[in-house]
């Protein structure tokens, strides 16, 4: 496989239409770097965090962080990637006290998208707003895929609002969303589906606010991310190491004041998720939401 191929593969989204495309992608992928890198670069303030570093034909270029505690390596990929499509399709059966099931749903996510996102970041620098539309719009397509593989109908697209003043419909209010997942025409969830949180967390709580004040209901709203980290800025020292994108005074801020979300979810979930009481009370990695929260939701 080569790096040119990767990329021919990686930017055609026709590509990825069910769960075994993007496991073969990142069975590729994995296949690729294992002998085809200039550098792994190991971050210097969380060393558990490391840089994929390109040859010449990719101009050196230098990928997202990727944490080594989730990436599954090229050796075990095949055996994981199998334990997580029989997982998902006996997700109600699970021993849901089995660490081991989590960690393959919340590794084989992470490592299946992170993947892609390191092979976007071969393309060149003017390429790069591209390359992260395309790696959200891969993990919106991902994640309602897992959804749909445990048996939930999801979909994203337009819900319609209606506004009542004194028991008369005004009109409608259309608002797009990431997850909508639905029991016949019943909704029942909607969701945010995004790689990360930057610059984006203050609209999903306010998306909740605003839907449940305009329809006098109580839908759940909840979050899924995929991390919360980016590559430091190295032009002075030349050292590579990450930076946390999570504001967790915004998060606790709406949390407190304004409204909840009824769960919030991340595969590489940050140290301070799990030691802040607040954090650690409304925040999850990924697998809980399949293994046991969505069907209390539900």
């Amino acid at each position: 496989m080569t790096l040119k191929k990767i990329l021919s593969s990686v930017t055609d989204k026709t590509r990825f239409t069910d769960l075994s495309d993007y496991i073969s992608f990142c069975s590729d992928y994995l296949g690729f770097i294992n002998d085809n890198l200039q550098a792994i670069i190991v971050s210097q303030n969380e060393n558990n965090y490391c840089f994929y570093q390109y040859k010449k034909e990719a101009n050196y270029q230098v990928t997202r962080p990727i944490n080594t505690d989730l990436m599954i390596n090229i050796d075990d990929f095949d055996r994981v990637s199998k334990d997580f499509l029989m997982t998902l399709k006996n997700i109600k059966e699970v021993n849901k006290k089995n660490k081991e099931i989590g960690s393959v749903i919340n590794n084989s996510t992470y490592t299946i998208q992170q993947s892609i996102g390191a092979a976007l970041d071969a393309l060149p620098v003017g390429k790069s707003n591209t390359a992260r539309k395309l790696n959200g719009d891969l993990f919106e397509n991902f994640i309602r895929l897992i959804l749909k593989e445990i048996g939930l109908n999801c979909r994203s697209g337009v819900v319609q609002i209606p506004v009542i003043e004194k028991g008369e419909e005004l009109f409608k209010m259309s608002y797009q969303h990431d997850l909508i997942i639905e029991d016949g025409n019943d909704l029942k969830i909607i969701g945010s589906v995004k790689t990360s949180s930057k610059d984006r967390m203050d609209k999903i709580f306010i998306d909740k606010f605003l839907y449940n004040k305009l329809t006098n209901t109580k839908i759940p709203h909840i979050a899924i991310f995929l991390n919360d980290v980016q590559r430091k800025n190295t032009k002075h020292d030349g050292k590579f190491g990450i930076n946390a994108t999570f504001l967790p005074g915004h998060f606790k801020g709406y949390t407190v004041k304004l409204n909840p979300l009824d769960g919030v979810y991340y595969c590489d979930i940050r140290p301070n998720m799990k030691s802040e009481s607040i954090l650690e009370e409304h925040i999850k990695t990924f697998d809980n939401l399949l293994i046991t929260d969505i069907w209390k939701l539900l």
